[in-house]
């Protein structure tokens, strides 16, 4: 009754005289409130579905319209929608369908329209598919019809509004305080670190958690497709996000191009949240040209898998030999993080490993930690190898020294 009360007053409201888009949200909400007072003078309805009323108007003038209540809801961390029929949400790891849709397929391409609009996006059959971000931060994927064969889809991935720190990704058993006072040393000794995991391991928030150990005296330039990063305490920080074609395939700004700008604007460190083409090269070389400490994720099953997804990367924009590539890699990247998803549905850390180098050809990893499944104790499984850290002349040079239990 509630769906049907708001689609009926949202026509009359909407083609009302009185309506206008200038109204504040004050003005707006209780022209609503009188509206839906006189609606229910002859219906017998409770007060709380007359709030749920407001609300829903209030949401399809202002807010996203019945997705409102599910971005405001922070146990919700992705909305999956697959039609305009077929809503999912995912809470604590897993994945539900809501016992909700959308009026008409025509009201869902309305709202992705009223999305993606403000954020100077075009989307439609032409270009069916498009990456945004909303004013809270969440990252939207969008893809229409004929692309998508059972209607407009729209995947929403939420973040908190407080970015997690490590301290809480300790107390979740993400890693361990061992493992992640080490990492503390090793990012204020400007070793380049690379996080890899698959989808929704969580390497956006543990890279946010990572550069909360950065010096605050640093200048920090960061590039994203769509901003997502949520850096605190640097004040020095610019803040870079590509720019798609506009309708006549003009005034494109890719990832490379950003990177290549951000050489010339001194940074000390350049975070680029994720690669994942020819963007890699370009990173790479801004490891290796006295950005040291810089930071950057990607998509990979295991750390090895990450490393011939950065030789493809690289060799799909340049026509180097594949030693180059192997030697640009191993001498750019000092460390390596492995994210996954556990069985139990939780995040965390499954490896942290070195970068030894090169032999035969051939890249060469050392563990430094490594999960431990069979340990009871979940906030001890990642356990450290018996293998030293290698490269420290960068501790040297910081004046650093690791842990008390490493040397």
């Amino acid at each position: 009754m509630i769906e049907q009360a708001i689609y009926e007053l949202r026509g009359q409201l909407r083609d009302s005289d009185v309506f206008s888009q200038a109204m504040t949200d004050a003005e707006l909400r209780h022209w609503i409130e009188e509206a839906v007072l006189r609606w229910s003078s002859n219906r017998h309805i409770s007060t709380g579905d007359k709030l749920a009323i407001v609300r829903g108007l209030f949401h399809s003038f202002r807010g996203l319209d019945m997705l409102q209540p599910l971005l405001d809801d922070r146990s919700i961390s992705e909305i999956m929608i697959n039609s305009e029929q077929d809503i999912f949400v995912e809470r604590d790891g897993y994945v539900s369908k809501l016992d909700m849709k959308f009026e008409s397929r025509e009201r869902l391409e309305d709202l992705i329209q009223q999305i993606v609009s403000p954020l100077n996006r075009v989307v439609n059959e032409a270009t069916p598919i498009v990456d945004a971000r909303l004013s809270d931060g969440s990252r939207v994927n969008i893809v229409l019809p004929p692309i998508a064969l059972k209607g407009p889809c729209m995947t929403i991935r939420k973040f908190p509004e407080q970015p997690l720190t490590m301290e809480r990704l300790m107390d979740r058993g993400a890693i361990t305080k061992q493992a992640a006072d080490f990492l503390k040393v090793l990012v204020q000794a400007k070793y380049n670190i690379f996080i890899s995991g698959g989808t929704g391991s969580g390497k956006t928030t543990f890279l946010n958690a990572l550069s909360s150990y950065i010096p605050d005296d640093e200048r920090i330039i960061t590039i994203e497709d769509a901003a997502e990063l949520q850096i605190r305490g640097i004040p020095n920080l610019v803040t870079l996000e590509t720019r798609n074609a506009n309708t006549e395939g003009k005034g494109e700004i890719s990832i490379r191009e950003l990177i290549r700008a951000s050489l010339r604007m001194r940074p000390n460190r350049i975070i680029v949240g994720e690669v994942r083409g020819k963007e890699a090269l370009d990173m790479l070389q801004a490891m290796n040209t006295g950005h040291e400490g810089s930071m950057s994720t990607g998509h990979a099953n295991n750390v090895w898998d990450m490393l011939s997804r950065l030789e493809t990367m690289v060799l799909s924009g340049s026509e180097l030999p594949l030693p180059v590539v192997r030697s640009q890699i191993s001498s750019a990247i000092d460390i390596m993080v492995h994210l996954t998803r556990f069985a139990d549905r939780s995040r965390g850390v499954y490896a942290i490993s070195q970068m030894i180098g090169l032999d035969n050809g051939e890249i060469i990893l050392q563990p430094l930690f490594q999960y431990d499944g069979d340990e009871p104790d979940r906030s001890q499984r990642l356990k450290r190898s018996t293998y030293p850290l290698h490269r420290t002349e960068k501790l040297q040079l910081a004046g650093l020294a690791l842990p008390e239990e490493e040397r």
